[in-house]
């Protein structure tokens, strides 16, 4: 592999990494339909304040979102909209061993 192809994965595997924790990823999905602000995650998710906003920390550092200061409040969105393609794949991926282990179990 040359540095330009492995500098590439590396940029790749970042941002997977960065999306392969449940609460991130939900997070991400709910940015989906628009910008949140970080109360209205912390009515959601049993977290505290401070690990919400260390998930989207690790969001934003890996370029999935970017956020924008109004006054005390902090709200998200994603960078870019299409990041999130790709969990249709997976969702239809979890289908397909769904059927082949219920079609294994009799």
């Amino acid at each position: 592999m040359n540095p330009k192809d492995k500098a590439l994965y590396e940029a790749k595997a970042r941002i997977l990494k960065a999306l392969a924790h449940p609460t991130r990823l939900w997070m991400a999905e709910e940015l989906v339909n628009g910008e949140r602000c970080v109360c209205e995650f912390t009515d959601v998710i049993d977290a505290d304040f401070s690990t919400i906003s260390k998930h989207l920390s690790v969001l934003k550092q890996a370029g999935i979102v970017e956020d924008e200061k109004r006054g005390k409040q902090v709200f998200y969105r994603l960078k870019v909209p299409c990041v999130l393609k790709f969990t249709q794949c997976i969702e239809a991926v979890i289908q397909s061993q769904l059927e082949t282990h219920s079609a294994l179990v009799p």
